[in-house]
């Protein structure tokens, strides 16, 4: 520890960071490789939001969202999530940039061209082209990673947050962490279980599961949610003349998604169809507009309409993570950096004989993807430490804590959160028949922010495991006959997105 102790004592420098008048900016160095403390330094960008009320501060509170590495989330503005809730009063709300991203170190990929382009049903001839993909996609990270991409991993990133609580004062953290931040958080306790203080892990990975388990999780769990549809509107049949059991709506779906393969309807073909079954099924406040989507796709009532279903399909796939550039050149390299701390298999006939599989079986939420080769197959660098295993996260020397996870949650399974709760004997809150992914702060449930905000503020657990229900599907009784929505599809679509804010949720 004496190497890192000028790392340790650094004196951050705040500044106004331009976007809210209690939100401070400033950066600290950290080293590039901690076996190594005095090779290369890094700049990692944090913020703060002091708390309101310093009569009853009793430290600060670390968040982190987004993933992998952070990738996505709002890194130093996070302390702006909790402003106005009670957490600002006795709390100082600290974010930080991890490192690769955004104000810190950045890690960089070139953009590589692709092949194969992207299709939620790729026929077996596409494989191929979809694999030399991914190998060139591996030599764009190799081309702009500087020699940092080995040293962008949770581990360094947890001990990153270690050197960012000394340098802000404080002997313990509090901390949020949010869907991949749930597991740099339980690492973080069992890495510094004497410096983990209060802890809330919102939609958890699963501890027992690495990145490419996660993955396949994804593309079942959206199966799920479009079976768990369909039952519903079979029992509306009056209402969406869809069918009336769930296998006669799915057959619905299939012909939509056949026709748009061979003819796309104002520019939408199949692939965003399959992503927005996956998102609107996901998402229990647009079932009904979903079911209307699909309807007008099968059986138009005009040229315009149509049209107009093709418009909502676009703006429900969106609600689908994909993999996005930030420089005409260039993109982040985070996420292929954090992968690959696991190991990937390297037989490509593996990963085709479960893309046939997942072509028939996970079509929607681009199902497919979660399974196809990955940059692991290439990999270009030795890890300098090895994977993470169940193992490595443990709960010995810091208190019980709370862990929240929604049934539906399509990004992060269910049974991530149960795993997580149980391993680490954290309190397990469960919002039943809810898609929403990050829900402390953002889902707009009374119960979860209660629960939390008290234990974070008070120290008060609930007495046992909670189950509180989701945002209600829509009000329509089974049986029931009516009009279809009224509106705009597309207009109807964007609104609920505004509303809900789903695309701040996405991973």
């Amino acid at each position: 520890m004496s190497e890192l102790n000028d790392f340790y004592r650094q004196e951050p420098r705040w500044e106004a960071s331009g976007i809210d008048p209690a939100l401070e900016f400033a950066s600290i160095e950290v080293p590039m490789d901690y076996s190594n403390p005095g090779g290369r330094r890094l700049t990692i960008a944090i913020g703060r939001i002091k708390a309101t009320d310093p009569k009853r501060k009793r430290g600060i509170l670390i968040a982190l969202n987004g993933g992998p590495g952070g990738e996505g989330g709002l890194g130093r503005r996070m302390p702006l999530r909790y402003k106005a809730t009670a957490l600002n009063e006795v709390y100082d709300l600290v974010g930080l940039d991890p490192r690769g991203l955004d104000g810190s170190t950045k890690l960089y990929a070139e953009i590589t061209p692709s092949r194969a382009g992207f299709d939620s049903r790729p026929p077996d001839e596409m494989f191929q082209a979809i694999a030399e993909d991914m190998y060139l996609r591996e030599q764009g990270c190799l081309a702009a990673d500087d020699g940092l991409r080995p040293f962008i991993n949770t581990r360094n990133t947890v001990r990153d947050i270690d050197v960012l609580r000394a340098v802000v004062g404080a002997e313990k953290i509090n901390y949020i962490g949010h869907a991949d931040g749930s597991h740099v958080g339980a690492l973080y306790g069992s890495m510094f279980p004497a410096r983990m203080d209060r802890c809330v892990l919102d939609c958890s990975r699963n501890p027992y599961w690495n990145w490419r388990d996660q993955w396949k999780a994804q593309s079942i769990a959206y199966r799920e949610n479009v079976e768990q549809w369909a039952e519903w509107v079979s029992e509306r049949d009056a209402r969406f003349g869809l069918g009336v059991t769930q296998q006669q709506v799915i057959d619905v779906v299939e012909q939509v998604a056949d026709r748009l393969a061979r003819e796309p309807v104002a520019g939408v073909g199949r692939t965003p169809f399959d992503g927005a079954m996956g998102s609107g099924a996901t998402y229990r406040g647009l079932w009904a507009l979903l079911a209307d989507t699909v309807r007008e796709l099968h059986w138009p009532t005009s040229e315009a309409n149509s049209a107009d279903a093709a418009k909502a399909v676009g703006v429900l796939a969106s609600l689908v993570f994909q993999w996005r550039a930030v420089h005409p050149t260039l993109r982040s390299g985070v996420t292929d950096a954090v992968t690959l701390e696991d190991e990937w298999p390297t037989d490509l006939e593996f990963y085709y004989q479960e893309m046939r599989e997942f072509r028939e079986k996970y079509p929607y939420g681009y199902g497919i993807v979660r399974v196809q080769p990955w940059v692991g197959i290439y990999r270009t660098f030795d890890p300098p430490e090895p994977p993470l295993t169940p193992d490595d996260v443990f709960r010995d020397g810091y208190p019980q804590g709370i862990v929240v996870h929604s049934t539906a949650n399509s990004v992060l399974r269910y049974e991530g959160g149960v795993a997580m709760a149980r391993k680490l004997d954290h309190r397990l809150i469960t919002i039943e028949d809810e898609g929403h992914h990050e829900i402390y702060c953002m889902g707009r449930n009374a119960v979860v922010d209660e629960h939390v905000t008290r234990y974070l503020v008070e120290g008060v657990l609930p007495p046992d495991d909670v189950r509180t229900p989701g945002m209600p599907r829509p009000d329509i009784a089974p049986g029931a006959s009516g009009p279809s929505l009224v509106g705009s599809l597309a207009d109807l679509a964007q609104q609920f997105v505004d509303e809900q804010r789903l695309i701040h949720l996405k991973w």
